[in-house]
């Protein structure tokens, strides 16, 4: 089985940990397509992901220039999505069945297993509505790899730091092999 990963990037400072991720995954042969969110690209633009993948980067749900439906044709390339960074806001949108942008909708459609790696504010993890959110998704199989406990972009320290590159990985790879 091909080894297809969609790497769902949201908008949060720990986007720039991304690229890293990026190249480990594709040093152990997996083939990266990359959904950015809007906000997202306010944190990195998409051309940096486009030089390290290789391939387009899909931000538009809409896109006139594009024949296929791209929520489809990236949800039947994936074996996995990731996630990564998470943050509330999209992992509240799925844990509610939200499809309102590519990559929400990407998930909605996909049928494989999707893993979030979140990274935010402590005080946004700790909220109970996000500690809820996420109850609920890993019930219903969804995989969460961190957050860890540290230093945050803030300055506080708390738990909401994104999970080690080489952890999420792994993660990854043991999905996938399950």
């Amino acid at each position: 089985m091909e080894k297809n990963i969609a790497i769902g990037i949201c908008g949060s400072i720990a986007a720039y940990k991304v690229p890293s991720i990026i190249r480990t995954l594709q040093d152990s042969g997996w083939n990266v397509k990359i959904i950015m969110t809007k906000a997202a690209t306010k944190f990195i633009t998409p051309l940096t992901f486009e030089t390290i993948s290789k391939n387009q980067v899909y931000t538009d749900m809409f896109k006139k220039d594009v024949w296929e439906i791209s929520h489809i044709s990236l949800s039947d390339f994936a074996k996995i999505i990731l996630v990564v960074p998470a943050t509330a806001n999209i992992i509240g949108k799925v844990a509610c069945g939200i499809a309102d942008d590519l990559l929400s909708s990407t998930i909605m459609a996909f049928s494989g297993k999707v893993i979030f790696a979140p990274a935010m504010n402590v005080r946004m993890w700790e909220n109970p509505i996000v500690q809820e959110n996420v109850k609920k998704l890993k019930n219903l199989g969804y995989v969460f790899v961190g957050p860890e406990t540290g230093k945050l972009a803030d300055g506080r320290t708390g738990t909401g730091r994104l999970a080690d590159i080489k952890k999420i990985v792994d993660v990854v790879e043991k999905t996938f092999h399950s």
